[in-house]
């Protein structure tokens, strides 16, 4: 069954988005499709997939908890029935990799 919709997090800081995805974590019933990611200058990134308004609502929530905590939220964002071919360019959890020889 292909994903109902994915949610987007990005800050400045990885403190802030640690926050954010424990936020968004105990609030809905979604869950974290890959490793958090630095991007750049500061810029981390994690993603969640779940129902179209579980991943809003946590979104909703992560975003809010990252900015309480004092980070600056870049991105907030969540795409409903995302086309299947999206799992090319998100990042895959650790047990989903071919172990290394």
């Amino acid at each position: 069954m292909a994903k109902q919709a994915i949610g987007l997090l990005e800050t400045r800081g990885l403190a802030g988005l640690v926050v954010g995805v424990d936020a968004m974590l105990k609030s809905a019933n979604v869950e974290l499709t890959g490793p958090m990611k630095q991007v750049g200058s500061a810029l981390c990134n994690a993603s969640v997939s779940g129902d179209v308004a579980a991943v809003k609502a946590a979104i909703d929530a992560g975003a809010a908890a990252a900015s309480e905590a004092g980070a600056e939220v870049v991105s907030a964002h969540v795409i409903a029935r995302p086309d299947e071919a999206i799992d090319q360019v998100l990042p895959q959890a650790a047990a989903a990799r071919a172990p290394r020889k």
